[in-house]
């Protein structure tokens, strides 16, 4: 594979070998959109610092979305060149180093092994080699985003031990995260730039006027969590956003998700525990 091949946008012109290169914190998700529902984190991290840059890949062209009222007419052809249009608006507006997007189709996310895409993306992640990567997680109650988040780990688990990202972080989506135990969880600080988190969900008009008031729903939400992140103090920002800590299906390449899932189940039943047989003691 040649990048070369790939729909790439770069919204500063750097040359894609640097435009890569540079990367700090790369988002691999399912759809337009999704970068910055889900990695907000990572997006404002790199808002206008010099040496923290944010790139974004997308896996699917989004053509199965839901539509209706202004986008209701619009064929699936149409409505993956509109959504297409809208995540590079995204990307010059939140200034990532940049954008690719993959256009493949659901159904071949959701195969249980893609090795062409694992490569594809493996391919990617070599040249970006990000410090924090942010992935969909296999708890999502969207099955293409359950395929994103494990064609993802696999491809990660073909890089090199000393390449890999420090962090791995399964972002919530069409699922919280808030239940999670503690050890298992990721708490993310996206209060930062609130008007520039509200434009760039604004941008994907196909999506909020089509049916879907993202831009609504996932500033209440992270507001929310942020309200009732703790009971006993005050909030120490306006908004969170939690992730899975996907890292160790990463470090222990024996661990699998059943596993994995299992151990996280086991944990949440012990603290659910202790909170209410202190009562019956």
């Amino acid at each position: 594979m040649t990048f070369d091949q790939l729909d790439i946008h770069i919204p500063d012109g750097t040359p894609l070998p640097e435009a890569l290169a540079r990367t700090t914190h790369l988002a691999i998700v399912a759809h337009p959109d999704d970068l910055e529902l889900l990695a907000y984190h990572g997006i404002a991290a790199g808002y206008q610092q010099p040496d923290i840059w944010f790139t974004g890949i997308v896996i699917c062209d989004g053509a199965g979305s839901p539509r209706s009222g202004p986008f209701g007419h619009y064929s699936d052809t149409e409505m993956v060149a509109i959504r297409r249009q809208e995540q590079i608006a995204a990307a010059e507006l939140g200034q990532y180093s940049a954008v690719i997007q993959l256009g493949v189709a659901s159904a071949a996310v959701k195969a249980v092994s893609n090795a062409q895409l694992i490569d594809q993306l493996w391919q990617l992640l070599n040249a970006c080699q990000p410090t924090t990567l942010y992935l969909h997680n296999f708890i999502d109650r969207h099955q293409t985003h359950v395929g994103c988040c494990l064609q993802s780990l696999a491809a990660v688990r073909k890089m090199a031990a000393t390449q890999r990202p420090l962090h791995i972080l399964g972002g919530e989506l069409w699922r919280d995260l808030d239940w999670l135990p503690t050890t298992y969880k990721a708490v993310l600080d996206v209060s930062p730039y609130p008007q520039l988190r509200q434009a760039l969900i604004g941008q994907f008009a196909s999506q909020i006027a089509g049916g879907k008031q993202y831009d609504q729903a996932a500033l209440a939400r992270s507001k929310a969590h942020a309200t009732f992140a703790e009971s006993h103090q005050t909030d120490a920002v306006s908004a969170i956003s939690f992730a899975l800590d996907l890292m160790p299906l990463v470090a222990d390449e024996t661990l699998t998700v059943d596993d994995y899932w299992q151990t996280i189940l086991t944990s949440f039943d012990r603290e659910v525990r202790a909170h209410w047989q202190a009562f019956n003691t």
